[in-house]
């Protein structure tokens, strides 16, 4: 049996556990009910009050492993890396669609006037091969004639679920629980947690969230949610990302997948304490893992992103061998042209159409070679959208490995990007302090949003308070503040004085006409092309503060005294959190006709403006 050391003391204990003079203990979740003015978030609609401050028990590190306090202020002494406290929140429930319908096709009769002429022109035309996102993108009829990864590859077919499988769905073959490896410290799950679960509404939220070397599971909706329902501790990694299957999500299974600084993988199963190791001991990769998705209405595949500029997709129930690099020809329209590089900064060193698929990775391609910081599927799983260390955010048509577009920061690295519900724009914000707006459909960059004093840290769109013409969106940064944006397509136009030159090139903008010409080329039916000719990656200029609009932001609040580093926005409320593991839960404005009032009021006043 597997006994951990007794911890040792420390001279300075308040730097593991918070307590004077204490010893390295586990230590239990504080939840605080703060009020007054400083807690409440003012807005257009009605005021946001906070509800809950949760605090999550920091972990200490482990005995064996434990850093010796340096005071010196100026040491350069560089500890693991660190992603602060990152949520996903789940309702077992089925999820109560948002009062808007964002997912209405396009077209000239909708008497949208005042959208952009590009936009009008591609609401008229017929649907290009890149999932133009300004006809039908995101609708249903459009999810219907996609194709999905690795769908021409019969080496990737799943096998039908075994006779006795519980919901059909496969589960992880070790229990975490009584689990000898030396990979898990420790598994501390609720001694009531059946009984919990089966008492339970379903109709509630539950987060999942990691904070350093802890992986924690609560109840939000319990009257006891300072209690985890299981709280699993690493021995020496730490929890950079994780991320929940909502395909495969029921009461009684949940898929969950975790990425370390190690390198290593974890397949999570709460429901039976079931886990499984992927990459272990970084046999496939050394690098960390920074960002880590489920690909869209996949059961078994999901994606890495690595601090090497590397991207990974895995097979969860595939066994791990040492991987070489394939002399992988690129894969564009469904051809390939024999060669081993594809455009500058994109190299496939294992193609998805490869037919040696018994272990993993199923897929591996070279992006960069600094560190990608976050990455997030298009609503309707076509396209990935990825921000990097240098400054770049790239769009991928993942599914047929090619790179479409190529945009720059004003300057700095990008740090989080996340794609309106209707799949129009793409959002990024990063170490300009800026929030930037890109249009996909103009292949432009629409406004930059200013208002922020230090690096934006997440940024999300409000489904809620979104509709076919306006669009509400929140970023959280390094300054500790909370803002909420509002904006229209017809605010979204470049100012009348116009820079002659811009940073970093012409700034020239693609017409729609050349989009369509470059995108154009390959079929969504069987992603086999018509003809290669003119497909080329658009890297685009950075354009000058002076040429691009700019878009001030309707509340600016400090939601937390730490830094923040994740939001979401649920029916009820808007959820940060911090690098120091407070959650807050902010509840929405409850008078259902001021909200309405509200937005009508606003948008009236921006019609005005214009």
């Amino acid at each position: 049996m597997f006994v951990l050391p007794p911890p040792p003391r420390y001279p300075n204990g308040n730097l593991y556990t918070g307590m004077p003079g204490g010893a390295l203990l586990e230590t239990n979740n504080i939840l605080s009910h703060p009020t007054g003015p400083e807690y409440q978030l003012v807005v257009g609609e009605g005021t946001y009050v906070l509800k809950d401050d949760l605090h999550l028990a920091t972990p200490p590190p482990h005995p064996s492993d434990a850093l010796q306090p340096n005071n010196n202020p100026l040491a350069t002494t560089i500890g693991p890396p660190q992603a602060g406290t990152k949520l996903s929140i789940v309702n077992f429930a089925p999820r109560k669609a948002p009062p808007q319908n964002l997912f209405r096709t396009t077209t000239a009769q909708s008497g949208r006037s005042n959208l952009p002429q590009s936009i009008q022109e591609e609401a008229q035309s017929p649907r290009s091969d890149a999932g133009s996102t300004a006809n039908g993108f995101g609708s249903a009829g459009y999810y219907n004639l996609t194709s999905g990864f690795g769908d021409n590859n019969p080496s990737l077919n799943v096998t039908a679920p075994a006779k006795g499988k519980k919901d059909g769905r496969s589960k992880p073959k070790n229990n975490i629980v009584k689990s000898n490896s030396s990979f898990v410290s420790r598994v501390i799950p609720h001694e009531g947690l059946p009984k919990r679960l089966s008492e339970r509404s379903q109709d509630g939220l539950m987060a999942f969230a990691n904070i350093n070397r802890a992986y924690v599971w609560l109840d939000l909706n319990s009257d006891i949610k300072t209690e985890n329902l299981t709280k699993v501790l690493f021995t020496k990694a730490h929890a950079l990302c994780h991320d929940v299957n909502t395909l495969t999500k029921s009461v009684s299974h949940v898929d969950i997948i975790m990425g370390f600084n190690t390198s290593d993988i974890i397949w999570y199963e709460p429901m039976s304490q079931k886990y499984a190791r992927l990459n272990k001991n970084g046999q496939i990769t050394t690098s960390p893992i920074q960002r880590i998705l489920w690909l869209p209405n996949k059961e078994n595949l999901f994606i890495t992103a690595h601090f090497d500029g590397t991207l990974m997709v895995y097979d969860k129930e595939k066994e791990d061998a040492a991987f070489v690099p394939e002399d992988a020809p690129p894969v564009e329209n469904g051809h390939t042209n024999g060669e081993t590089k594809t455009k500058p900064g994109f190299t496939i060193t294992k193609s998805v159409q490869s037919r040696d698929q018994k272990t993993n990775p199923v897929a591996a391609w070279k992006l960069s070679n600094m560190k990608l910081n976050d990455m997030t599927f298009s609503p309707d799983g076509q396209l990935l959208a990825i921000v990097c260390e240098d400054g770049t955010l790239t769009i991928l048509d993942y599914i047929h490995e090619r790179v479409l577009d190529v945009y720059r920061s004003y300057y700095g690295a990008m740090l989080c990007c996340t794609w309106s519900p209707d799949g129009r724009y793409v959002l990024t914000g990063g170490q300009d302090d800026l929030v930037s707006i890109w249009s996909l459909a103009d292949q432009e960059l629409v406004a930059r949003c200013v208002g922020h004093e230090s690096w934006v840290t997440d940024v999300k769109f409000d489904p809620w308070r979104c509709d076919e013409r306006n669009y509400r969106f929140g970023s959280v940064g390094e300054d500790c503040r909370l803002l909420l944006w509002d904006f229209s397509v017809g605010m979204l136009r470049r100012p009348k004085v116009r820079a002659r030159g811009s940073v970093g090139g012409t700034g020239r903008k693609e017409s729609m006409a050349t989009v369509n010409r470059m995108r154009s080329n390959s079929s969504r039916s069987d992603g086999v092309g018509e003809g290669g000719e003119g497909e080329v990656e658009v890297v685009h200029a950075v354009d000058a503060m002076t040429s691009t609009a700019q878009l001030p932001p309707v509340m600016s609040k400090a939601a937390d005294p730490h830094p923040l580093c994740w939001l979401g926005f649920e029916e009820g409320s808007i959820l940060t959190s911090c690098k120091e593991g407070h959650i807050r839960e902010w509840q929405r404005p409850s008078d259902d006709a001021a909200v309405e009032g509200a937005r009508q009021g606003s948008v009236a006043g921006s019609s005005s403006a214009r």
